[in-house]
């Protein structure tokens, strides 16, 4: 495993998820909000607002809160006002790094980003710096349980997905962004909601790192991850199985 799905999984060995649950939920408002307010308020009617909601019961946010951040953001009161963003770097040892985000003020995220780039030995570039070096794909997960290999990669491929991978922690489905939508309602019509849906940077190539390099650009990740305008951030690294362990523990 690779990239930025290794850094989350070794942050949520050590308990940091837990511990970030408030800040979690508050990224997936904001992102309930925008896709509210993208479209109709009906998730039947609005794809990106059915994705904010897998999103949310992904994190196991109650259906109230969902409800009542949905009601927020389509009523009367405009409220806070996001826009999307998207930062491009280099992180130590020139590893890759993508950061998205939505955010009420461009300067001041735009600057936190720059700020947290140079503190931990990196350099943040400009849009489509480093983009060219992942790809960009829809995603959907599922567990092992939710249908044979047979029967989803079946589906897959009548669906149009691009590609589908089984193991023992489930089933991953990708597909080219343009099918994302048409993929993902085929595959929830048969086998019904996926863990997570989602758009996803996929890296062309990766960059080994030894511990000192993994440790610091794990705190830039970190540093990134937290901030509360920063929804997603991808990084194009791989560690060895043994450190991979020993980051772990």
């Amino acid at each position: 495993m690779a990239g930025h799905s290794q850094f989350k999984n070794i942050m949520h060995r050590k308990g940091a998820q837990d511990a970030k649950r408030a800040k979690q939920f508050a990224k997936v408002i904001r992102e309930l909000t925008v896709a509210a307010r993208s479209g109709l308020p009906d998730p039947a009617s609005n794809p990106r607002l059915r994705a904010a909601i897998t999103a949310a019961r992904e994190v196991n946010m109650p259906k109230d809160t969902i409800e009542r951040a949905i009601k927020k953001a389509s009523g009367a009161a405009a409220g806070d006002d996001y826009v999307e963003v998207r930062y491009e770097g280099y992180g130590p040892a020139g590893v890759a790094v993508i950061v998205e985000g939505l955010t009420d003020n461009r300067n001041r995220t735009a600057s936190d980003v720059r700020a947290a780039f140079s503190k931990y030995g990196g350099s943040l570039g400009e849009t489509n710096s480093v983009s060219f070096m992942f790809r960009r794909l829809g995603v959907l997960a599922y567990p092992a349980s939710a249908a044979s290999e047979e029967d989803m990669l079946d589906a897959a491929i009548e669906a149009g997905a691009e590609n589908a991978t089984f193991g023992p922690a489930g089933h991953e489905v990708t597909c080219e962004v343009e099918s994302f939508f048409t993929v993902r309602d085929a595959l929830e019509s048969r086998f019904g909601d996926p863990e997570s849906a989602k758009l996803d940077w996929r890296p062309e190539n990766t960059v080994t790192l030894d511990e000192e390099k993994a440790r610091t650009l794990f705190k830039l990740l970190d540093v990134l991850d937290d901030h509360d305008d920063v929804q997603n951030v991808y990084a194009n690294f791989d560690l060895p199985d043994d450190l991979a362990e020993k980051l772990s523990s």
